[in-house]
């Protein structure tokens, strides 16, 4: 496949990736804040949440995994989009419309709260493995898949100013109504994206050979014992464990920035030191400028490769923890500035996770000759083995928070708050720093790879 041919698949691809960076990043900034805050859900009924969602996760990527091995390669993900895309637009409109006026600890927004994650997660699931696995699949070559990530980060950095327009709109959503059309806008938009993506995708992607067809119909029938003999070679290799690991913890480390970051700006930074406009700006800038850094980035990838670029960045995040430690909670615009920075780089590096996870899966490809690649597989663990950090994120920073007084009239306790929300943001990006250094390290995929000579006599 050249690189001219690439280009209409890979701004096709891209579209898909605009719809769900819309809805994705509105859900997880917003959702935390807009319970614990407007729908006064109780600590206990918030875990529960949590812990509903974990085990709702599990059960979720391993149906999703069994979907997508069994709908073929590409017209199976073609149709995963299709179909998943209205729903996972309704469930994203989920938790911003009340189901009755919320009393404080009303059960009723604790059960609204479970709906409205695993119902989101479901959907988000079942569009984003399909997608995920077309990038394995269709995009072999590593110069094609460098190409997709740069038009990737720019359909991201669009749908990543979702964040700035409805802060903006919303005041940070002190204007409710404000914020719950803006909802509604962009899940018509993203599902416009969708619907456009996955149709040119269908058009200029590949077609499959009669051959593979019957090598899919036969995959379907896969019993039970060589599903786990295939799960037991992927989780032997050094690597695969070793990027699960760094994952887990780099999804850990996101979620806690994206679902807490207004929570810490506004108890942390005085509104008249950055009024709610320049707050708006700056949430917009976490997630806007980490797809401007990768895309800016493209030539450092191409010569040092997504090895070395990675670990760097868990050295910058560890740095920048120090030395806003050492300053100290009282110097407000670098606070702003560091929550930025951290922000930025965390999600800067996540951006480039698909091309170490591809590459695994044509190295396993090779390394067991095998007919078809593991794509679904591979996916479908990384997102088993990682996903329990987005519930054990919000779980964690809630519970050390409630410890310090969050969420109480009792104004004796803001400076203890005050500091433990400070410590949370300094420390806790440096432990995760020096664990991810150390797990990283090892992981010897390191060189950029072409496999396209090997892949073509096996995937036709």
């Amino acid at each position: 496949m050249t690189l001219l041919s690439i280009k209409p698949i890979a701004w096709a691809y891209a579209m898909i990736t605009l719809g769900i960076e819309m809805l994705n990043s509105v859900f997880s900034f917003y959702y935390v804040k807009l319970f614990l805050h407007l729908y006064k859900i109780s600590e206990v009924a918030f875990y529960q949440a949590q812990m509903i969602l974990m085990i709702w996760n599990a059960l979720n990527d391993l149906t999703g995994y069994f979907h997508n091995s069994q709908a073929g390669c590409c017209s199976g993900r073609h149709s995963s989009v299709l179909y998943g895309a209205p729903l996972y637009s309704i469930a994203f409109l989920l938790p911003w419309f009340p189901w009755k006026y919320y009393h404080e600890g009303d059960w009723l927004s604790g059960l609204h709260l479970v709906v409205s994650l695993c119902a989101f997660d479901s959907t988000l699931t079942f569009v984003q493995q399909a997608q995920c696995m077309l990038f394995a699949e269709i995009f072999t070559r590593h110069e094609s898949r460098l190409q997709l990530i740069k038009i990737n980060q720019v359909a991201s950095l669009v749908g990543s100013t979702s964040i700035l327009f409805g802060g903006l709109i919303s005041v940070n959503m002190e204007i409710f109504f404000n914020f719950q059309a803006f909802a509604v806008l962009i899940a018509i938009l993203a599902t416009a994206s969708l619907y456009t993506g996955m149709y040119h995708m269908s058009h200029f992607g590949p077609k499959r050979s009669p051959e593979e067809n019957l090598f899919s119909e036969s995959e379907q029938d896969l019993p039970w014992t060589s599903i786990v003999s295939l799960m037991r070679q992927l989780l032997t290799q050094k690597n695969f464990c070793l990027f699960l690991i760094m994952s887990f913890f780099q999804v850990f480390h996101l979620t806690f920035f994206k679902n807490f970051m207004m929570i810490f700006a506004d108890n942390l930074i005085p509104e008249d030191v950055l009024p709610s406009f320049l707050k708006s700006i700056m949430y917009g800038a976490g997630f806007i400028c980490p797809q401007c850094l990768v895309l800016i980035s493209q030539s450092w990838l191409k010569k040092f490769g997504y090895y070395k670029i990675i670990l760097i960045s868990f050295y910058l995040e560890g740095t920048a923890s120090i030395v806003m430690s050492l300053l100290g909670q009282q110097y407000y615009y670098l606070l702003a500035l560091y929550l930025t920075i951290i922000m930025v780089i965390v999600q800067a590096s996540f951006c480039l996770f698909n091309l170490p996870l591809a590459d695994m899966v044509d190295a396993d490809l090779l390394k067991f000759n095998r007919q078809s690649p593991l794509s679904s597989m591979v996916f479908g663990i990384t997102a088993l083995f990682t996903k329990p950090a987005q519930s054990l994120a919000p779980m964690m920073i809630l519970s050390k928070l409630k410890q310090y007084g969050y969420g109480n009239a009792d104004k004796s306790t803001i400076f203890d708050l005050h500091d433990a929300m400070f410590n949370l943001i300094c420390l806790f990006p440096l432990g995760i720093a020096v664990i991810q250094i150390l797990v990283w390290s090892p992981f010897s995929m390191r060189n950029k790879t072409d496999y396209t000579g090997s892949l073509r006599p096996m995937l036709g």
